[in-house]
């Protein structure tokens, strides 16, 4: 007779999205139900007549600035390794450009669409540093409550805390020897910026929770379509399409560029 928890193994691994989407529910209906988790959370990093002082401590300003910085290059990168065929018909590829898709179709509808646009613009969730509670002046509100307290770059949810989170994406791309590395450090790293935008007073337990929850259901959900064995998503697929992509811009450019040369040596 199977054990209960290698049949939950088996479940989790072959429908992650599922089970990350279950994970997402329970973890909102927590918070809902429970608020006073958020407003204790948040005063362990509270002092009276100071606020946050963490947030204005060389040592943890930098921190965040570190994790900033590796999810602008988190973007940059596989854009980069994309334009390489895109400009050059023939480059040999630096990254698969399957891998290369994966990670920039995740962390465009994960930490861009969901997180940023969505959420963080409609939400309407004061930061910690803002209410009553901890010397604001706005209300506090339970998470996914939709209120009026802030018009854009709300606190609900983390854009840091999924933004870090978008690093564990690289443990679907690189060779089978070092994801669980790679997975592992992508976790930590993820922990230290969160805990660290919560120490600033900028987010609430629920606002990074929920982040994570949805960014990863995303990366799995993107990971699945483009990695499906009979899918569109090949490397030559990708790599052709480029390509032929390229060709016809340089083309069209080259030829509005004549035309341009054209009609200026009319006036010479």
């Amino acid at each position: 007779m199977r054990s209960f928890g290698k049949t939950a193994r088996e479940s989790l691994v072959a429908r992650p999205a599922l089970w990350l989407a279950v994970a997402t529910l329970l973890a909102s209906a927590l918070f809902i139900l429970h608020p006073r988790i958020d407003l204790d959370v948040a005063r362990l990093f509270f002092r009276d007549g100071t606020g946050f002082p963490l947030a204005q401590l060389p040592f943890f300003i930098s921190l965040r600035r570190l994790g900033q910085a590796v999810s602008r290059l988190m973007a940059v990168l596989p854009v980069a390794a994309l334009l390489v065929p895109f400009l050059f018909a023939g480059a040999r590829f630096v990254f698969p450009p399957r891998a290369a898709l994966f990670l920039i179709t995740s962390m465009l509808l994960g930490p861009g669409l969901v997180v940023n646009l969505l959420l963080k613009g409609y939400v309407g969730r004061a930061r910690p540093n803002e209410i009553v509670d901890f010397g604001g002046s706005l209300d506090f509100s339970r998470a996914w409550e939709i209120v009026d307290h802030c018009a854009w770059n709300c606190s609900f949810v983390s854009a840091e805390a999924a933004a870090s989170m978008q690093l564990v994406a690289l443990a679907f791309v690189v060779p089978p020897h070092w994801r669980r590395p790679v997975a592992i450090g992508a976790l930590l790293f993820c922990l230290v910026m969160s805990v660290n935008r919560m120490a600033f007073g900028g987010h609430f337990l629920s606002d990074v929770v929920v982040a994570w929850l949805l960014t990863l259901w995303v990366m799995f959900a993107v990971h699945a379509v483009i990695y499906r064995a009979d899918g569109p998503f090949t490397d030559a697929a990708i790599a052709g399409t480029l390509e032929r992509a390229g060709t016809w811009t340089k083309g069209m450019l080259g030829g509005i560029g004549g035309r341009v040369r054209r009609y200026v040596a009319i006036f010479r």
